[in-house]
């Protein structure tokens, strides 16, 4: 047996639309990024780093992440996402992994569909960066990054 609403459905329309309009116009200030849990002596490097780094990261606004830690920033609505104090990768180890160099800071490289992450090497706490796949060729974010890196998480070599 069917039950039939009272009233007119295209009455209530205009309502739904709007709402949908709104749910879908609505932005947060915040991208979600999973905090690492690195141990106290890591996590102050991460914290000085964080102190450290650039309000934009090519041409991208740095924007505050959920939830707002030191250990983490974004910059352009998660195109760009920093994890500072994240375990060693498993590839570290690989004696093919692909690593670049960028001003001096080392990155070991692992491409995914999402984009490329990379990871710093030889240094006291490992500093992760991904980024969409618009950078996919593309390292200049990790030459802007190299100077607060240098500055704030020495080499452990």
């Amino acid at each position: 047996m069917r039950r039939r609403l009272s009233g007119s459905p295209l009455v209530h329309l205009p309502g739904v639309v709007l709402l949908l309009a709104v749910a879908g116009c609505s932005s947060t200030d915040t991208a979600a990024v999973p905090v690492p849990s690195p141990p106290p002596q890591e996590a102050k490097l991460c914290q000085a780093l964080h102190r450290q780094l650039p309000k934009t990261l090519s041409g991208l606004d740095r924007r505050d992440t959920d939830p707002d830690s030191e250990l983490t920033a974004d910059w352009g609505d998660a195109a760009i996402v920093l994890r500072c104090g994240v375990p060693r990768p498993a590839n570290m180890s690989d004696p093919n992994a692909l690593a670049v160099e960028a001003d001096g800071v080392n990155w070991m490289v692992e491409q995914r569909d999402s984009g490329p992450r990379f990871t710093t090497t030889y240094r006291k706490t490992y500093v992760q960066v991904t980024m969409s796949t618009k950078f996919s060729h593309d390292t200049t974010p990790l030459a802007d990054l190299a100077a607060p890196v240098k500055k704030t998480v020495p080499s452990s070599l």
